[in-house]
């Protein structure tokens, strides 16, 4: 096969040089996939060719596509790479799963950069289907070329200087890796001691005061604008304030979401709020090529001819995607090919009944005779991946303690899918199902099956579903039943991206059509089993308090 990058060809038009905050007219001369020189002309042109968008902090797995099918729909939109941290995959597969991203990017011409998964798992308060340990992230950074030690999460353990957290962080500081944050609400003096262990990013922050905080211990900050959690609204004046250490991430982008925009919705957004544009792209482009040391163009010569050319610089509507000289989007159209992806899973898990989902009271609440019971809810925000812990009085029958569905409490359930345990149940607010029941084997971060539900029998129905088909998302209205598989690690599939985003769509729609009045009810849902992240969670171990770091009793005594 020829290698078309060799042929000389130029790009002309309004040249934004980012770096040197000027924009001019001339012409990009690309030889070998590079920018082997560029020419002013200080002409008028039409449209504007600018560094490509970097999404600073990802999980291609949330996508719920393998990294190429995810490469064919970001470029669409002006996306050339990505800092990627494949920990759900890794949570259920190890370093193999890790590996298998690895190879599949590899197979189409998109810069996707890999982290080394700093806690898997996440805590030792749940069931992963891996450990990856200090000796895993030494080979993967040494033998996998990985760029970065991604998020580490176990903010305690870097509080209370655990030795094998630190031991992680020290060999990425050994090896020139720079070290990702996840501290959600940490302030002051403890702020500053996890950043001073050498955690350089944050992509937690849902306030700008906690930012602010963070920035004066030399951190950066990542604005996140995802399917999910959506901090922008709180933090976008740090592109105006701090553009040196801002940028943009989305963390979690579901197959719809990504089929409308990525980056670019947070550029477009940020220019209509009148931020400076070169400090707009600063943030989208020019600070994570910089902060991890990427492959990725910028506009120079030497550089990698990586580069989009758009409209204006306000509606900056993508015309054309090129990747190391590549022309790989043109006009809303992706020019990646499709490539096959094998299957590969680890799901070990029987099917359960309606009465495995039944909470019963105590045997002292019982002897009193009492009616009711006060229980710890989760209270769901949309739009955060936080939640809220509060208190509510249930009814006691022979069913046990039942959720009320009036005053939107529903039962939730973690069921372990990597080996037969039983079931894990609280309850939730805010889901607003009124009927029926949703499930997914997109659990953050051990992907065990989580569900909410209106009665044990729904729950029992949308649980099988996805243990049927050994992962995916699903809802369930009475007898009808209806489920996105997910045959990659349980969590991701190998079908077009177009299509399993027309297909979640379809179920996300039966999901709101029962009730529920998020916006991503799928992707919240896949969160409240997020014990990194208070205020209350569920794990397939129980109920757990994120700010105590600790499992805490349903019942309120």
């Amino acid at each position: 096969m020829p290698n078309t990058n060799a042929i000389s060809s130029s790009l002309s038009g309004m040249i934004v040089n980012v770096l040197e905050r000027t924009i001019r007219g001339g012409a990009l001369h690309l030889f070998n996939g590079k920018i082997s020189a560029i020419d002013y002309d200080d002409k008028n042109y039409d449209t504007f060719l600018l560094p490509g968008y970097v999404d600073a902090h990802v999980h291609v797995e949330s996508s719920m596509l393998v990294p190429s099918e995810f490469a064919r729909m970001a470029v669409v939109h002006g996306t050339v790479g990505t800092v990627s941290d494949p920990h759900e995959i890794a949570n259920v597969l190890g370093i193999t799963g890790v590996r298998y991203m690895i190879d599949n990017a590899k197979r189409v011409n998109f810069k996707f950069n890999f982290g080394a998964p700093s806690c898997v798992p996440a805590t030792t308060f749940e069931t992963a289907g891996a450990v990856v340990t200090a000796a895993d992230i030494r080979e993967l950074f040494e033998k996998d070329g990985l760029k970065y030690l991604s998020e580490m999460m176990n903010f305690p353990g870097v509080l209370f200087r655990d030795e094998m957290v630190m031991e992680k962080i020290r060999i990425a500081h050994e090896l020139g890796r720079p070290v990702d944050g996840h501290a959600p609400g940490l302030r002051g003096a403890d702020a500053e001691k996890y950043i001073s262990a050498g955690i350089s990013t944050d992509h937690e922050c849902f306030t700008l005061e906690e930012a602010l905080d963070k920035v004066k211990y030399g951190m950066k900050i990542l604005i996140r604008e995802g399917s999910a959690a959506k901090n922008y609204e709180a933090l976008h004046s740090l592109i105006s304030s701090h553009p040196a250490l801002t940028m943009f991430c989305s963390d979690d982008k579901h197959p719809n979401d990504l089929a409308v925009s990525h980056i670019d919705e947070t550029v477009r957004r940020s220019v209509a709020k009148g931020h400076d544009v070169m400090n707009v792209l600063q943030c989208a482009s020019v600070n994570p090529v910089l902060h991890y040391g990427l492959d990725v163009g910028l506009l120079r010569v030497g550089d990698a001819a990586d580069c989009i050319e758009v409209n204006n610089l306000k509606e900056f509507k993508t015309l054309r995607t090129f990747i190391n000289g590549e022309c790989v989007a043109e006009n809303g159209q992706s020019r990646i090919e499709r490539v096959t992806a094998p299957l590969l899973n680890n799901f070990h898990c029987s099917p359960k009944q309606a009465s495995d989902f039944r909470i019963e009271a105590n045997s002292d609440i019982v002897s009193t005779n009492h009616a009711s019971v006060t229980v710890r809810v989760i209270e769901a925000l949309d739009g955060q991946l936080i939640t809220k812990e509060i208190h509510e009085i249930l009814p006691i029958s022979n069913d046990g303690i039942q959720g009320d569905t009036e005053r939107d409490i529903l039962k939730m359930t973690v069921v372990n899918r990597y080996n037969n345990a039983q079931p894990a149940v609280c309850f939730i607010k805010n889901f607003g199902l009124t009927r029926g029941a949703i499930a997914s084997c997109v659990g953050h971060d051990s992907h065990n099956i989580i569900a909410v539900g209106t009665s044990d029998e729904e729950l029992a129905k949308a649980v099988n579903a996805i243990i049927a088909s050994e992962g995916g998302i699903c809802t369930v209205d009475g007898k009808n039943t209806d489920v996105l598989p997910l045959p990659v690690a349980g969590i991701m599939t190998n079908d077009d991206g177009y299509a399993v985003g027309e297909a979640y769509s379809r179920i996300d729609a039966k999901a709101k059509a029962l009730g529920s009045k998020l916006h991503a009810p799928f992707m919240t849902l896949s969160f409240m089993a997020l014990l990194v992240i208070p205020d209350l969670k569920l794990s397939d171990k129980g109920l757990f308090n994120g700010n105590k770091f600790a499992f805490t009793p349903l019942i309120v005594e």
